[in-house]
């Protein structure tokens, strides 16, 4: 299935949920403060505009719209994906927004919202690479090396379903962030960076012609905002997301960042 294609199926799926109530119903917070932390790294979701220097993308559009429907004020904060989940689970802040892969381990830190995007894993190239064109032929490429975040879905689906199962393989290559692995990958000192479709598209726009996705999708994944356990923001939030799926909000929001937005320009 091409790219656009998946990663459009998977977000009308989830965009079909329906929701029983109307926004009219929806709770009000009463215009409180809501801190929301982010990594800034994972386009088209959230990034900084490189013209204008801006938090950009698709998740501050749909928390803003959130903040609107529950009556909430955001403050933005911005953290490391590595320290998030932990922080969050601290309640150093109310909201962790940076494509979170809905995972039942990372359950016992924090709660998740509903789903509010569906994804799917793809292999992120040089433009000329030609030595692979999966995963299987890129296993077999015994000098290729994979660059990815640790305790990351890339970084397992890299284990678990391109390489041999051992998380210690020296063929992964651990980075701090994101971007780095495609800094890497740029640069030549990693050959692959597995990502999901979503991330991975904004990458290749912006590249002109530098980046390329290769191979079938590697699973899929939810999306999901996370919080402190037991924090009275979850129903509200799902509630919201619901609102926005049901009246064409999610399809507005998908259209502006994965079809109309470029990149770049």
């Amino acid at each position: 299935m091409p790219l656009r294609r998946a990663i459009l199926a998977g977000l009308t799926a989830l965009a079909l949920v329906p929701f029983a109530g109307r926004a009219s119903d929806l709770p009000d917070l009463g215009g409180r403060t809501v801190t929301v932390v982010t990594e800034n790294a994972y386009p088209p979701l959230q990034f900084v505009d490189p013209k204008s220097g801006k938090a950009i993308g698709w998740e501050y559009d749909a928390m803003n719209d959130i903040a609107k429907r529950l009556n909430f004020k955001v403050e933005y904060q911005n953290t490391s994906w590595d320290a998030m989940i932990q922080a969050v689970s601290d309640g150093q802040y109310n909201i962790g927004m940076t494509g979170i892969t809905i995972k039942d381990e990372r359950k016992d830190k924090v709660d998740f919202s509903d789903p509010y995007m569906r994804s799917q894993q793809f292999m992120l190239v040089r433009g000329d690479e030609s030595r692979f064109t999966d995963a299987k032929s890129f296993a077999a490429l015994e000098s290729g090396l994979i660059g990815a975040q640790p305790g990351t879905t890339p970084f397992y689906t890299a284990v678990y379903e391109v390489l041999d199962g051992n998380e210690q393989n020296p063929r992964i290559k651990l980075m701090e962030t994101f971007g780095a692995t495609v800094q890497a990958l740029k640069t030549g000192d990693v050959d692959l960076v597995l990502t999901d479709g979503t991330a991975g598209k904004g990458y290749v726009d912006a590249s002109n012609g530098g980046l390329k996705l290769i191979g079938e999708p590697l699973g899929s994944e939810d999306f999901g905002f996370i919080f402190a356990k037991g924090s009275d923001l979850v129903a509200p939030i799902n509630a919201a997301i619901a609102a926005m799926k049901a009246d064409g909000t999610m399809d507005a929001l998908n259209k502006t960042w994965f079809l109309d937005y470029k990149m770049g320009q």
